[in-house]
């Protein structure tokens, strides 16, 4: 194994890794800065009032978004494992 095919695998395990976790992370995000724009505007400091509406919409996106993840994860995966053969010989 060369190292630039050992840098090429590397790159994309790690694209795999920004696209299955890219929508949890801007679903959070832009949750937080949602909630975090109201408690400034009403001043409530509550600290539930943050986390239960970031708990439901990471629930939502998992739930959605869960088929997709599969089957990236998935083809990367059969994509690894076809390719065995050509990287040993």
């Amino acid at each position: 194994m060369s190292p630039d095919f050992a840098i090429e695998l590397g790159k994309q395990a790690l694209w795999v890794a920004v696209m299955i976790a890219g929508p949890i992370l801007l679903a959070a995000l832009i949750t937080g800065v949602l909630v975090g724009m109201f408690q400034a505007a009403t001043q409530i400091n509550e600290q539930t009032m943050s986390f239960v509406p970031k708990l439901g919409v990471l629930v939502l996106v998992l739930f959605l978004l869960s088929p997709w993840m599969l089957a990236v994860l998935v083809d990367f995966t059969e994509s690894l494992f076809m390719n065995v053969p050509g990287w040993i010989g």
